[in-house]
């Protein structure tokens, strides 16, 4: 995947593997990243740590509003998204059936939809100029699970499986999809 010259959107970006791929992709010669995440400071402390080719936006993923809002101004100020970097993530708490809905709402909703709002957004652009990357951040949980966190465990399986669909989904309209865990959308 070429980074150079592109514009690339991070999600949790403020943080952990968000923090240290948006570093990567500006080192890699990013024209444009885009830092997003709920926690709006410490992604501002990111995007000027990275210098004048960066920008923090708040978002919570678990908003579809939000997402489209985020894909909005990073267009606004970028012209095109050239990389979606669907990374943001929450732990939640240990436990299993007993833990309540909402969690596990907020779980399908940060692990799950999350991905499927940012596709919807940015994926029809970039098949349309044929050429553009997905990326899904899904945790080793995603594919062996974690007993000890069910809604995490499992909704992560769900980000592992929203990874593959697009691949093939997209794959079948002329995009090389080298892996499961990234979608691109670049014609052959």
């Amino acid at each position: 995947m070429e980074i150079r010259d592109k514009v690339v959107v991070v999600t949790g970006g403020a943080s952990g593997i968000g923090a240290g791929m948006a570093e990567r992709f500006a080192r890699e010669g990013a024209r444009g990243v885009v830092v997003a995440d709920l926690d709006l400071e410490r992604a501002q402390g990111v995007a000027r740590g990275i210098g004048s080719q960066a920008v923090a936006l708040r978002c919570d993923v678990s908003r579809e509003a939000d997402i489209q809002e985020l894909v909005r101004q990073a267009r606004e100020r970028f012209g095109r998204i050239d990389i979606y970097f669907s990374n943001a993530g929450i732990l939640g708490r240990l436990g299993g059936l007993e833990l309540e809905d909402a969690l596990w709402d907020k779980m399908w909703q940060v692990h799950g939809m999350a991905h499927v709002w940012a596709a919807r957004a940015v994926i029809p652009e970039m098949v349309e100029r044929g050429e553009g990357y997905f990326l899904v951040t899904a945790s080793a949980a995603g594919l062996l699970n974690i007993v000890e966190s069910a809604p995490y465990g499992v909704t992560k399986h769900a980000a592992v499986a929203i990874a593959e669909w697009l691949r093939i989904a997209y794959g079948r309209r002329g995009c090389a999809c080298p892996a499961c865990a990234r979608s691109p959308c670049r014609r052959t």
